[in-house]
């Protein structure tokens, strides 16, 4: 896998990969919208069960990929790779675009559950309103700095210290008192709802999942090119 950090290979080995992965994304989002919409109501939610099929893989996406950011920027950092860098540049619109819609589709359905649209004492609620805070603070600072090298250690030491705030984010409903329910798929005793809710919900995690991907693959394959392009131009410009 460490052959793929060449830019070259990445692009021959994700050129078949990314159009697949596109067209596995659509596949589940396809069915595991059906699912949703053919699942029962929830006896004490009602309808408004159907919101946990967007929340709950927007949310979980979108720690995730903070994830695959943080890490990008901890090999660009300490071993200066610009693929690494790519990485995690084409990460950040995708996650603040997850993350936001976590944020929108929880105050959604927190508003009929909880009787308001949000609870700044609540800690799961204000961990990921931080994680999309660093989302947007990783783009700003990148868009501030002219020099692109020097913008990339900048970004990815902030993406670095940002890894902080995943655990608390995923923990933060065992260590705290919150709104939120404790977790309902991660147990040691197995996922505590029935089926019928299960099976669109994984699915939904499982579209998401792809669908990131794909537009991870396509933006980092993007950022080479446009790479190659400013390079190209910058040379015959001194050439000039």
């Amino acid at each position: 896998m460490f052959g793929l950090a060449n830019p070259d290979r990445f692009l021959r080995f994700t050129r078949p990969l990314t159009p697949v992965l596109w067209a596995v994304a659509a596949v589940l989002l396809a069915v595991g919208t059906w699912f949703s919409f053919t699942a029962p109501e929830d006896y004490q939610q009602g309808d408004t069960v159907r919101i946990m099929f967007v929340h709950v893989p927007a949310a979980s996406v979108g720690l995730m990929i903070y994830g695959a950011l943080g890490v990008s920027s901890f090999f660009a950092l300490v071993f200066r790779h610009p693929l690494a860098d790519a990485a995690a540049r084409a990460a950040a619109l995708p996650g603040v675009a997850f993350t936001a819609l976590a944020l929108v589709t929880g105050s959604l359905w927190g508003k009929p559950m909880w009787g308001a649209w949000w609870a700044w004492g609540d800690a799961r609620l204000m961990s990921v309103l931080i994680l999309f805070l660093f989302y947007l603070g990783y783009m700003a600072l990148r868009a501030s700095i002219d020099d692109e090298a020097k913008a990339a250690r900048a970004a990815a030491v902030l993406g670095l210290v940002g890894l902080i705030n995943l655990p608390i984010v995923k923990f933060s409903v065992d260590w705290w008192n919150t709104l939120h329910q404790p977790a309902s798929l991660l147990r040691a005793d197995g996922p505590s709802m029935s089926a019928v809710f299960l099976t669109p919900l994984l699915l939904m995690m499982a579209a998401y999942g792809a669908l990131f991907l794909a537009i991870w693959l396509t933006s980092i394959r993007t950022e080479i090119v446009r790479r190659r392009v400013v390079s190209i131009r910058a040379r015959r410009a001194l050439e000039a």
